[in-house]
């Protein structure tokens, strides 16, 4: 203990720092045990206690240098979890009371904007009407100068009053001569006389009196009224429809150009301000009902259903396009491009009012899926178009799911995507020819995807809609999963199927309730095909209790996604 105390002195003696990093070392043994390195048993004097020092210090310096490596991995890992969480994105709100302090008062930043615009007339392309000067309407206002007229003398009751005394004064001989003259000419012809005066009463009493002059007070305020009531009135300006600042859904209007623009107001001002006008100039409300004759191009671009949220799904089928026939209708000379470009619009602007709610919470967008299917690509003639669908139609996507896609578009993806925003990244879904009907399950209900898509949904069914639910099984490799349906009564029970991948048998058979029934095969056990229609319908008129079960076997390595549904219909459907 002695020794121990006597090295404790020398050390604060001493008083000598080891700094390394942020880890400042004092030649002690508590130090020492700190570091977990067993203090020396011997007092370390001279030049060997420099040594161990500097040999501390050094461990230190290691040490600290693993702990910030190791803080720097996990800061690193934690990065790329909150990289990969954005990925999901989850579609903003358009209520008002959902926006943050700063975007709320960016919206109403851009609504006195929007208000001041509309009183100037800023939204409409044609000049406004010329102001009037408040000067010339006051001129305009003013009574005319009084004229003397020549006439006989008026009865008491029609004398108008003179505008001064000293006019009053000035005049009196002037109108005695006047009245003499009037007089001879009475006696000579009475008619005329009689004529002469009821024109000259008529004329003075239509003369109004002159105003007394007014305050300056009540000139401001004359003028103020004067300028309202010939200021030209606020114009209405419509836009999908919803007229700016009449009613809430304008508010879902802005808050789209708000979020193009990264709620900056004035910016969103100048966007929405330019899409006004470019609507104008297009004829946006002209071309609703013009009809443009193009029914073929609803192969290549159609409206089929929503997503599980409730969004409308539009398809762009790009692989359609290349097609000759297709191609040269739309694209073939200057005038086809136009009329295409015009056909393109059109859909986009029925779709948006007839699919859309802009109230409140309502859904005001859309899920964009892009088949690039034997496509390389939207086609360059496209370019004009989504250029014009990207600066007058913002906030328009909640989701954009290219399917079909094959590898050089996932790879020149890979080269685009830095130049995205991570919100807009988030939105990009992208699927394999292999994976994409999987895909589309997962934001699309199956009941709700074409058939061509991998889904159940076709046109012109007689015996099933999209209402009518699907049912999703996954089946395990080499297994074998049996769909049972009970009916209690006579009935004509239907169903349809779907396996995803093929690679699987299929069999239906009807089992009677009771003992001493017996087993009706439906359907023989057969392998299906890619031969085969992608739906498998089936049918079978019950006349007892019973069941029936539909069996599938997975033959494959890998896991098969099985779709059905069921509908039974009464007997008297049945005949």
């Amino acid at each position: 203990m002695a020794e121990v105390s006597q090295s404790k002195a020398a050390a604060a003696a001493a008083t000598e720092e080891v700094v390394v990093g942020k880890v400042a070392l004092t030649p002690t043994d508590e130090v020492v045990k700190q570091l977990d390195v067993a203090p020396a048993r011997e007092v370390v004097k001279g030049p060997k206690k420099v040594a161990l020092l500097s040999a501390l210090a050094a461990e230190a310096a290691a040490e600290a240098e693993e702990k910030r490596a190791c803080g720097a991995e996990k800061e690193t890992a934690e990065k790329a979890a909150s990289v990969f969480q954005a990925v999901s994105f989850k579609e903003e709100s358009s209520l008002v009371a959902d926006l943050e302090d700063h975007e709320k008062k960016a919206l109403d930043e851009l609504k006195q904007l929007v208000r001041a615009a509309l009183a100037s007339r800023e939204f409409s392309s044609a000049p406004p009407p010329p102001a009037t000067s408040l000067t010339k309407e006051a001129k305009l206002e003013e009574p005319p100068a009084p004229t003397l007229v020549e006439a006989p003398p008026k009865p008491a009751t029609e004398t108008p009053a003179p505008p001064s005394r000293q006019a009053e004064d000035d005049d009196a001989p002037e109108q005695q001569s006047a009245a003499d003259k009037n007089t001879v000419t009475a006696n000579e012809d009475g008619a005329k006389t009689l004529e002469a005066i009821e024109e000259t009463v008529v004329s003075v009493a239509a003369t109004p009196p002159p105003k007394e002059a007014m305050t300056p007070v009540v000139a401001e305020e004359e003028a103020e009224k004067t300028a309202a009531a010939v200021a030209p009135a606020a114009e209405e300006v419509l836009i999908w429809g919803i007229p700016l600042l009449v009613d809430e859904r304008s508010d879902t209007v802005l808050i789209k150009f708000l979020r193009a623009r990264d709620f900056k107001a004035r910016e969103a001002m100048a966007m929405l301000k330019n899409a006004v006008l470019w609507r104008e100039e297009f004829g946006i409300e002209a071309l609703l009902s013009e009809d443009l004759g193009l029914p073929e191009l609803e192969r290549a671009v159609f409206m089929h259903g929503a997503d599980r949220a409730g969004h409308p799904v539009c398809y762009n089928v790009y692989g359609e396009l290349q097609s000759k026939e297709l191609y040269a209708l739309a694209f073939a000379d200057e005038k086809k491009k136009k009329r295409f470009l015009r056909w393109r619009i059109q859909f986009l602007e029925k779709g948006i009012r007839n699919l859309l709610d802009f109230t409140p919470g309502g859904i005001s967008t859309m899920v964009q899926v892009a088949d690039l299917k034997n496509s390389t690509g939207p086609a360059k003639e496209l370019r004009h178009a989504f250029a014009l669908l990207q600066d007058n139609y913002p906030e328009f996507v909640a989701k954009q799911i290219f399917i079909n896609v094959p590898w050089w578009y996932l790879a020149f993806n890979r080269m685009m995507s830095p130049f995205f925003t991570q919100r807009t990244r988030s939105k990009f879904v992208f699927a394999r020819p292999s994976n994409t009907a999987e895909t589309l399950s997962k934001y699309i209900a199956p009941e709700k995807v074409p058939v061509r898509y991998g889904g159940l949904s076709k046109e012109n069914d007689p015996d099933f809609t999209s209402s009518d639910a699907v049912t999703e099984v996954t089946i395990k490799p080499s297994m074998r999963q049996a769909i049972e349906i009970q009916v209690t009564e006579k009935c004509l029970l239907v169903w349809e199927l779907r396996v995803l991948g093929w690679e699987a048998t299929y069999g239906a058979e009807f089992v009677p309730r009771s003992e001493d029934g017996y087993t009706v095969i439906v359907q023989k056990e057969r392998k299906l095909v890619a031969a085969d229609e992608p739906v498998l319908k089936g049918s079978f008129k019950i006349g007892e209790g019973g069941k029936i079960v539909l069996t599938v076997h997975n033959s494959a390595s890998k896991r098969k996604k099985l779709l059905y549904r069921y509908k039974i219909k009464s007997s008297a459907e049945s005949t």
